[in-house]
């Protein structure tokens, strides 16, 4: 297996710093190197001012990135700064996956995911570097089945 290395950005809660190096461990047994932009703990951001942190700090990261993925748990949901990540992405036409993290089947997705995501899956690396790569556009649930039905998604113009 020839090994990728993919740019990521990795939306999360702080809380959830922990799940990151999983998804990274995930992603390199199946053949792909995350070099990931994401603030975490080891990687903190000092800076106080919201617009600050977002025009100086977020958005240079982003658009660095060749993807955005959403690391999915309860706690995403409500996250200002989680949904902003992904309306900006969005807006630079990043391409977007959510991943189900590992064993939070009770989770809801964010409001912008469910806007704007590409693709959603599983706990599957092969799912989830298809996602990344582009060559797959489903949505699933935390256990792989098929996404309930939604609405289309919307492009940008």
């Amino acid at each position: 297996m020839v090994e990728q290395t993919k740019r990521v950005f990795i939306s999360h809660i702080h809380e959830d710093d922990v799940g990151l190096g999983k998804v990274k461990d995930l992603l390199s047994n199946h053949g792909v190197n995350i070099r990931d932009s994401s603030i975490n703990s080891s990687n903190p951001n000092e800076a106080k001012s919201p617009d600050y942190i977002k025009s100086e700090i977020l958005a240079p990261k982003i658009k660095w990135a060749g993807a955005l993925i959403v690391y999915v748990t309860p706690g995403t949901k409500n996250s200002e700064w989680v949904n902003w990540e992904i309306e900006y992405a969005h807006k630079t036409g990043t391409r977007i996956v959510g991943v189900w993290a590992h064993g939070h089947n009770d989770c809801e997705l964010p409001e912008a995911l469910e806007n704007y995501a590409d693709a959603v899956v599983g706990w599957h690396g092969t799912s989830i570097v298809d996602a990344i790569n582009g060559d797959c556009d489903v949505w699933e649930t935390p256990g792989g089945e098929s996404y309930p039905d939604r609405s289309i998604k919307p492009h940008n113009c």
